[in-house]
């Protein structure tokens, strides 16, 4: 077991620093591709109609004078060891883990988005826990109960939850239960530590919203994954041997189609966490995917390269966490 986890966390790392490179390519390779000079490059990391002074700054702090490898060191460097960028005899430090600057406004992008994260964790965590909790249970029964009442309402709901956008059912949850019916009032996020109750209560529509979509997706996958492994000959084996009918549909059933729900379980939870966008939008929660709405409306390229970084970081994470999973889960894994 031991093995296991210390193979899937170098595997992590090494991703993550591919991730990094790609980001890179991305960010700064591709554009003088494309034929961009180097002062171009510079004069989108700040304001409108920049001075050749600031240019220049902006092309010295960045290294964009320099080769590639040696800003692609200065990239990673920054990122474990922080970076300064010199304004004249100004100067500017930003601190580890330094996922970028932004020079337009003068401030760190990792502060920003860190004030942001418990906003985008509480709605990503909450919702994931309505979502996983109501599919798995509804695909269960409606693969117990095939072509029963429940399982063709279930389906219906789910293809209903599948088929409608996020941004339409957040907008209807919110004149309904918002506006005509102020049930919910004027939605705004509240720290879980100064008031856990109303915390709840202003995340209750956004979580609704986001987790229809997924437990649709969620009911469907769980209810053929255990039609398929009902009718496995070690079911059979199970009931032949008297196993109450709960032990043989949670221990040996659901466990074994547990497997491809977490995986796509740990990819959804590592988008949501890198930036919940649209529901963040919708409900004007101040959260990271808000954030990046934003940096794209001002192209504010630093912030947009954080919030590509911490995205990325939140989905290797879940995946880690995932494949750890699998080995409780099935046992087989600890052997691959």
């Amino acid at each position: 077991m031991l093995a296991y986890i210390i193979r899937r966390t170098f595997a992590a790392l090494v991703l993550l620093l591919v991730v990094s490179a790609v980001t890179f390519v991305i960010f700064f390779l591709l554009p003088r591709i494309a034929g961009e000079t180097t002062d171009q490059l510079a004069a989108q990391y700040i304001g409108k109609n920049p001075s050749p002074a600031a240019i220049a700054a902006i092309k010295k702090n960045l290294g964009f004078d320099q080769p590639l490898y040696i800003q692609y060191g200065r990239f990673l460097k920054g990122l474990v060891a922080g970076a300064k960028y010199k304004y004249g005899p100004d100067a500017a430090t930003c601190h580890v883990p330094c996922f970028g600057y932004s020079f337009k406004n003068h401030v760190e992008v990792w502060p920003d988005i860190r004030s942001r994260i418990p906003v985008t964790f509480s709605l990503a965590l909450g919702a994931s826990v309505i979502w996983l909790l109501s599919g798995v249970a509804a695909g269960v029964v409606s693969a117990l109960k095939p072509r029963s009442f429940f399982d063709r309402l279930s389906m219906g709901v789910a293809l209903a939850g599948v088929s409608l956008p996020i941004f339409f059912t957040g907008a209807l949850l919110l004149t309904l239960f918002s506006y005509q019916w102020p049930i919910f009032g004027n939605l705004h996020y509240v720290n879980f530590t100064s008031n856990p109750l109303m915390w709840a209560k202003n995340l209750v529509l956004p979580w609704v919203s986001l987790a229809f979509l997924y437990s649709a997706l969620y009911a469907r996958l769980t209810r053929a994954g255990m039609l398929e492994t009902m009718n496995e000959d070690y079911i059979r084996t199970a009931r032949a041997k008297g196993l109450r009918e709960r032990d043989v549909v949670v221990r040996h059933g659901l466990r074994s189609a547990l497997t491809p729900i977490l995986t796509i379980f740990g990819m959804d939870l590592g988008l949501l966490l890198g930036g919940a966008l649209i529901t963040e939008q919708v409900f004007s929660l101040q959260g990271v995917g808000f954030y990046a709405v934003s940096a794209i409306n001002d192209n504010d390229l630093p912030k947009i390269l954080g919030v590509t970084l911490i995205a990325a970081f939140f989905i290797v994470l879940c995946n880690l966490l995932v494949d750890l999973l699998y080995a409780a889960v099935d046992p087989r894994v600890r052997l691959s």
